[in-house]
């Protein structure tokens, strides 16, 4: 089936010139109008949207661990295309029949600090009879998420697991027809194998065939390569410095669960850091529900946000106090980001280097992803070097 080409341009309304009369004595013709100019075309942000549909079943442990490892990593990739695409990411973990659960839906959200605390919750458990409910997970990504109508918007779905699913269960169509519906929803399906099982290649290859992705293959632990270096302790606490400069807002739940996030996201581990704050900079986003970036952006004018919507600290100051208070923010923010800007530029060097010298994996699952990612990407005008 053939895709439209993701990202057109919209152009801005041309602000129609209004014809006057000239009322002047001294010059009876009509006055000429002023030619106006057009407004500057307006480029929508491009829409990266990725479900992650994984076995989470015993054998599945060193996949879902390099995945809670990796995944900062992978976000960080997707946002260097260009133009710079908005990401967002769901998450579909599935087991088997007779197991602690079947599916669980994780919806697609650009809050990503989200993503990576329902990431960490996962645990490879269950299983036990080869096959898996690979048929409902996939009908649950196909359907169950909250996908972009629009077609310009890339939509991925990674299926990684090392067991074909149980055909014989009649509740949910088979694969084949839910590889059909993705493609006409403009999904890609690419399948990802985990180990060798011949069964499984077979009906992943199938998969990915019929919904026009990839079918890739990883060691059964994910084949990710970990390489410490030396910067990531002074990005994990710059990364947290630039999270203290976010400002959630909103009612006090949502305040609340923003907080939270934030919170987390301030005592990652030096590697899960270290990919955070660069995919912060880079994405121009330090938190969902920010105050701070709301107000950079025109979206909200804090001198006349309610008070009830400010954080307590904030709802007894006055309007200018507001605009100071959150110009501080601001400024705190630009200097953390251009530090860890330059961190991460010598970080990724060093990871660079060390690949190079170590013959790091280049096929596992953090490498794989991205790669396959820009491949797409590039079908829809959106570019990586």
């Amino acid at each position: 089936m053939k895709r439209t080409a993701l990202w057109t341009t919209l152009f801005a309304l041309i602000v129609a010139a209004v014809l006057g009369a000239a009322d002047r004595k001294d010059n009876p013709e009509p006055a000429v109008p002023a030619a106006r100019e057009a407004l500057p075309a307006v480029k929508a942000q491009p829409v990266v949207e990725v479900a992650f549909v994984l076995d989470t079943t015993g054998s599945m442990s060193g996949l879902i661990s390099a995945a809670k490892e990796k995944i900062w990593h992978i976000a960080n990739q997707i946002v260097l295309g260009q133009p710079k695409p908005k990401v967002r990411i769901a998450l579909v973990p599935y087991r088997d029949k007779g197991d602690e659960y079947v599916t669980k839906v994780f919806d697609l959200t650009d809050n990503l600090d989200q993503v990576y605390t329902d990431l960490m919750t996962f645990r490879a458990d269950g299983g036990g009879d080869g096959p898996e409910n690979v048929n409902q997970a996939l009908h649950d990504a196909v359907h169950k998420l909250s996908w972009s109508q629009d077609r310009k918007t890339l939509r991925l779905i990674y299926l990684v697991g090392d067991y074909p699913p149980h055909n014989e269960y009649t509740d949910v169509p088979t694969y084949d027809k839910t590889a059909a519906a993705a493609v006409q929803k403009g999904i890609y399906i690419n399948a990802v194998l985990c180990g060798g099982n011949t069964d499984t290649a077979k009906v992943w290859k199938e998969i990915a065939d019929a919904a026009e992705g990839y079918f890739l293959t990883v060691e059964q632990s994910g084949g990710v390569t970990h390489i410490a270096t030396p910067y990531d302790k002074e990005l994990a606490k710059l990364n947290a410095e630039l999270v203290s400069t976010a400002v959630a807002y909103g009612d006090r739940k949502e305040r609340a669960a923003q907080e939270k996030l934030n919170d987390g996201a301030k005592k990652y581990d030096a590697p899960a850091a270290a990919e955070s704050a660069s995919y912060r900079v880079s994405a121009g986003e330090v938190a969902s529900n920010d105050l701070v970036s709301d107000v950079q952006t025109g979206k909200v004018d804090v001198a006349k946000l309610e008070k009830d919507k400010l954080p307590e600290n904030m709802q007894k100051m006055t309007a200018e106090e507001r605009k100071q208070y959150v110009a501080d923010q601001q400024q705190r923010r630009e200097k953390v980001a251009a530090q860890i800007k330059d961190l991460s530029a010598k970080r990724n060097e060093h990871v660079r280097k060390q690949m190079e010298q170590t013959k790091g994996a280049k096929d596992g699952f953090d490498q794989q992803v991205p790669d396959s990612l820009k491949t797409q990407a590039a079908k829809v005008n959106v570019e990586y070097k």
